[in-house]
This record gives C-alpha cells, sequence and structure tokens, in this order.
C-alpha cells in the first residue's frame, strides 16, 4: 500500500509539471532546427501525461520525479541547439581541449542514470526480486541480480534509442544528421551505449541507500 502524498509532496510535483511546461515552451521559440527539436523533446511529450496519469495509482518517490526533471531539461536543452551546438558543450570542448561537443555525452549518460532509478523501483515495488530482497534469505544475493538486471535494462533501452535514431537515418537521410549528432565520430554508437551503461552503475552506486529510504517512506 502506498501512502497518501503529502502536501510538499503535491506542491512540489505541481511545481515540477509546470516548470516543465515553460522550458517546454521555451526551447520551442527558435530552435535550431524545428524537426530535431521535435524529435529530441518527443519523450518529454509522452512522460508528462503519463507521469500525471500515474501520481495516484502508482506514484513514484520525489527522487525519481526530481531526476526525471532534469533528464527533461538535458532533452529540451539539446533540443533547442541540437546537440553538436549547445553552448555549455563548446565551454566543455575549450577548458578540457576535447575533439568535439561533449554535450550528447551528457545526454547518454543521463540516460543511464535517470533511467537507472525508475527502473530500479518498479522492480522493487512490483517484482518477485523485489519481494527477495524484502523477505528473502539472502537479500545481498537478490540485491546483486538487482543491480544487474537494472543495468541491463539501461542499456537495452540506449540500444533501443540507437535503433530508432537508424530508422530516423533511413527515413530522412541527411535531413536527420543533426538529430543522430555523431559530428563525424565512428564509434559515436559506441560511446552512447557505454556512457549509458556508467551512468547506470554510477546511479545505482550513488543513490540506492537515499533511494531505498524514500521508497520504505512511500510504502507507509
Amino acid at each position: 500500500m502506498t501512502a497518501p502524498p503529502s502536501r510538499a509532496e503535491t506542491r512540489e510535483a505541481i511545481a515540477l509539471l509546470v516548470l516543465t511546461a515553460i522550458a517546454l515552451v521555451i526551447s520551442g521559440i527558435g530552435p535550431r532546427e524545428r524537426g530535431t527539436w521535435v524529435l529530441e523533446v518527443l519523450p518529454v511529450l509522452i512522460a508528462a501525461p503519463l507521469l500525471s496519469f500515474t501520481w495516484k495509482p502508482f506514484r513514484l518517490t520525489p527522487l525519481a520525479y526530481r531526476l526525471i526533471f532534469v533528464h527533461v531539461l538535458i532533452l529540451m536543452l539539446g533540443g533547442h541547439y541540437t546537440y553538436a551546438h549547445v553552448p555549455l558543450g563548446f565551454w566543455l570542448q575549450e577548458v578540457f581541449d576535447f575533439a568535439r561537443n561533449p554535450y550528447d555525452r551528457i545526454g547518454h549518460f543521463a540516460q543511464g542514470f535517470v533511467p537507472a532509478i525508475l527502473v530500479r523501483e518498479i522492480l522493487l515495488r512490483s517484482s518477485p526480486l523485489g519481494e527477495g530482497m524484502r523477505r528473502g534469505p539472502s537479500p545481498s544475493s537478490a540485491g546483486k541480480w538487482m543491480f544487474f538486471l537494472v543495468c541491463c535494462v539501461a542499456l537495452a533501452l540506449s540500444a533501443f534509442y540507437e535503433f530508432i535514431e537508424w530508422w530516423v537515418a533511413l527515413l530522412f537521410g541527411q535531413g536527420a544528421m543533426e538529430f543522430l549528432g555523431t559530428q563525424g565520430d565512428p564509434w559515436d554508437t559506441q560511446w552512447d551505449m557505454f556512457l549509458c551503461l556508467i551512468g547506470a552503475i554510477a546511479s545505482q552506486l550513488l543513490l540506492s541507500r537515499f533511494h531505498d529510504r524514500q521508497l520504505a517512506r512511500l510504502a507507509r
């Protein structure tokens, strides 16, 4: 049984939703390439209504909503400028003497870091593995399986996103180059998936204990 949301949680959720709407409007004003903007913010347009509809039947932890909001901002910034032309990326390129704009690397790291917490939460709350971690004879073993499966799902999501990029490239040809954002790197796909995996690992190592405490409060 999920505890009802507190007033603070409700206010925070509404604030995040309103800020997301404002950021979406701002990102859509004069984007560098309108088609790329639509493709990049499409996950936001899908996720926002879905999270609103599931607020009562399957409310997530505050940590999950906050991470989603950060990821949304990353997507919308990349959609507005296109990933290869985000000013923050050019600044990082100059400071660290990178050969290319690295903003898309940040995006793919987040593509593992944020979904890892979502996948972990769903598995802990609705799968037999979650019950095993709470009541089983070997919680440490269950925890290792959880860690492994979360990484696998995050990596699968990243691979599916690469499929989407491939299909868009086949459909639009040269018109999809800004969406692909490879910047001439022949190993861009492999780097994308690798950074997603690193993000999923880092997320679980850094946030699992804090996430567990929020899950416990959510259950009460």
